[in-house]
């Protein structure tokens, strides 16, 4: 996919994040000049794939996507500040100016910039999604060779994927949202409200109708999606929907979960190269689906170039982590450290020197420990960068996710699945982290409030947090503080109206269909 992502794409992407969410992105060239081949067809799909990495079609975010004041804050940057930002896994400074206080703190509102950029770059991207749609239509590709047309099939339900994907964060997000899809005509019209649990149906149709079409797991292009990354978001969405819905599918999840560990995928022995600058090597054992960054190609100042550079502070060394310049602004929670009650599991590799476990002042980048997930580096320790851009995909989706989704999922009732198995793949998880068998658990051990604080030892920073916090009723109320949760040095209680972001104020402005969320 990094090859697709370096052609020139015919379409030029100018201006979407407008108060009319069915707006498709300005064009140079019609959709009848475009949609002409299958080389064009997979140059625009290619454009699909990008759009949760990168927020424009030039070197560092170029040429944005979107004519706005938050154009070049990327699909990946911006997911990870509102689903990690507010939990207990970090603390956020940064001198250059981007105001996350309100997320930090929990005390958004609609007019915040953040929960606005988020929420038009999901919408930017499903009409991505819809237009390449609206021309990939069994009539559309009649005319094509009966090989282009298989070819085309397995595009068109690559773009489903990923508008299941964008739909499935703003469902996760916002609640009940603007509804949009290739069947409506492009152009101006206010576009009508779905509810949560109406788009959750949605999702989940759409994701077991392709699952038949997409090739098999570990069969696609790197960067594309398999048949197991539409199971692994089933089985995300089948684990959530009692948030979603208020009825529980815990049976789905573990079905799905299964699907996902019989389909050929193995764990990555060393936990450090998952996230590292050749981390597109592990594709074939541990991550299902990545989304891609490249020095070369894949040049944004958001996504894993964010996640490199940011938490590197105070004493640390840029160069030990394959990059130029550390940029001081993320570091973690006393509360996240306390995880790690020993340091014999390599995921918590704190970084305490010149750094105080307590944060009394959340704008002092000396507050906080520093921890360092994601890396530059190659698995040599060498490393390739242009002032600070990474080669370090994000994984999105991998098979450690899976196993811990498969655990809560039986402890919570789901059929099809056994507590040995749970604890075998549990341990599988810990051995990797110890480095041995020291970190073994057994099936007392293995409730579900330690579930989730395997969930945070093993997936912190890969954006699952504030869901997790959500699913387990910790992230709002007051049965878990953290430090400045609420906006306290020592955490309070906060309303549950935060476990929803708001509509934002403009499109709610414009849009008579739309109705805010309790209590904003």
């Amino acid at each position: 996919m990094k090859k697709i992502l370096s052609f020139i794409l015919l379409i030029t992407m100018l201006a979407s994040c407008t108060k009319d969410l069915n707006q498709v992105p300005s064009v140079e060239n019609t959709s009848e000049s475009v949609y002409t081949s299958l080389a064009n067809y997979k140059s625009v799909l290619a454009k699909l794939y990008a759009a949760f990495a990168v927020a424009g079609i030039e070197k560092g975010d170029g040429n944005a996507d979107m004519a706005s004041s938050t154009a070049s804050w990327g699909y990946l940057r911006v997911y990870f500040n509102l689903q990690e930002i507010p939990t207990d896994e970090v603390v956020y400074t940064w001198a250059g100016g981007d105001n996350l206080t309100n997320i930090q703190y929990m005390t958004w509102g609609a007019s915040d910039t953040w929960v606005s950029a988020m929420y038009y770059r999901i919408y930017y991207t499903v009409a991505l999604c819809n237009e390449f749609l609206r021309n990939a239509t069994d009539e559309k590709i009649a005319a094509f060779s009966s090989s282009d047309q298989a070819s085309l099939k397995v595009f068109r339900a690559e773009a489903r994927f990923l508008r299941a994907l964008a739909y499935s964060h703003a469902m996760d997000l916002y609640g009940n949202v603007p509804f949009v899809t290739e069947k409506d005509k492009a152009g101006a019209f206010t576009p009508s409200r779905i509810k949560r649990a109406d788009l959750y149906a949605y999702i989940q149709s759409e994701l077991r109708d392709i699952e038949e079409v997409l090739p098999a797991p570990l069969q696609n292009e790197y960067g594309r999606v398999s048949k197991a990354a539409a199971w692994t978001l089933l089985a995300k969405n089948y684990l959530n929907a009692a948030v979603y819905t208020g009825a529980a599918d815990y049976t789905n999840c573990v079905t799905y979960c299964n699907k996902i560990i019989n389909g050929g995928y193995s764990l990555e022995p060393v936990y450090k190269k998952l996230f590292n600058g050749e981390n597109d090597k592990r594709t074939k054992n541990e991550i299902i689906f990545p989304i891609e960054a490249d020095v070369a190609h894949t040049t944004t100042w958001g996504g894993t170039t964010y996640l490199v550079n940011g938490p590197i502070v105070g004493s640390m060394k840029a160069t030990d982590y394959g990059v130029v310049s550390g940029w001081s602004s993320i570091r973690t929670l006393r509360e996240f450290v306390s995880l790690f009650p020993d340091q014999a599991d390599v995921r918590g590799n704190f970084y305490k020197d010149g750094q105080s476990l307590n944060v009394d002042d959340p704008s002092s980048s000396s507050q906080g420990y520093g921890i360092v997930k994601f890396t530059n580096l190659n698995d040599d320790g060498t490393y390739t960068t242009d002032g600070g851009l990474v080669n370090t995909d994000f994984p999105m989706f991998r098979l450690a996710d899976v196993y811990l989704m498969y655990a809560e999922a039986v402890l919570r009732g789901g059929t099809g699945g056994s507590v040995g198995d749970a604890v075998n793949y549990v341990n599988q998880l810990r051995e990797r982290a110890y480095q041995g068998t020291s970190g073994d658990i057994n099936a007392s051990t293995m409730t579900l409030d330690f579930i989730l604080a395997e969930r945070g030892r093993e997936l912190f920073w890969e954006c699952t947090r504030r869901t997790d916090l959500i699913r387990y009723g910790k992230f709002t109320g007051g049965d878990y503080l953290w430090q400045w949760k609420g906006g306290s040095v020592n955490g309070v209680a906060v309303d549950t109206k935060y476990n929803l972001y708001p509509i934002p104020s403009t499109d709610l402005a414009s849009n008579p269909n739309l109705i805010q969320n309790t209590g904003y």
